[in-house]
């Protein structure tokens, strides 16, 4: 049984897309997932399933839809891989906080900052299915806006590792 992480996108942040974290539970236990648990109320959940990537994120984007009545963005990766991201972060020596994993589905540009606006002093750097993005004077600040924040979710490298080390722990 594979271990996963969701990633929702918009839930919780800023006063938009209130989810109970005790619901999401409640998908992932309708969905078929095992031993789900989720960490902190912005939308990260850990679970165990046999099925795909793809039907887990069908799934969860189907019971999220129907629940709030909209479409929620779902984000799907293994531990193994939330595991890789905190090893590959390329701003190790930064604080955690501020540097972030956004996670998108969609095709990563050939270079970090194709597409991107309003630039200052960000460093942004290629991962696998992930942009990493270092803000040194925190994301609140920041103008700087990459193409892959229409369809991907950021979470920094705190919660990343956070969630890896809950992933692994899963019984």
């Amino acid at each position: 049984m594979t271990v996963y992480i969701g990633l929702l996108r918009a839930v919780n942040v800023g006063g938009t897309g209130k989810l109970p974290m005790d619901r999401l539970l409640g998908l992932c236990t309708e969905a078929g997932f095992r031993d789900a648990r989720t960490y902190i109320g912005s939308g990260n959940v850990i679970f165990r399933s046999d099925a795909s990537e793809e039907k887990v994120r069908h799934a969860l984007e189907g019971g999220l839809h129907a629940f709030m009545g909209k479409p929620i963005g779902v984000l799907v990766r293994s531990a193994e891989e939330i595991a890789m991201i905190t090893r590959e972060n390329p701003f190790p020596d930064k604080p955690a906080n501020r540097v972030m994993a956004l996670f998108t589905d969609d095709p990563l540009p050939a270079h970090p900052l194709d597409g991107a606006s309003g630039i200052q002093n960000e460093g942004v750097r290629l991962g696998r299915r992930e942009l990493f993005v270092f803000y040194p004077d925190g994301m609140a600040k920041t103008r700087l806006r990459l193409p892959s924040e229409r369809a991907g979710t950021a979470r920094n490298m705190n919660t990343v590792g956070k969630l890896a080390g809950l992933a692994a722990d899963l019984p």
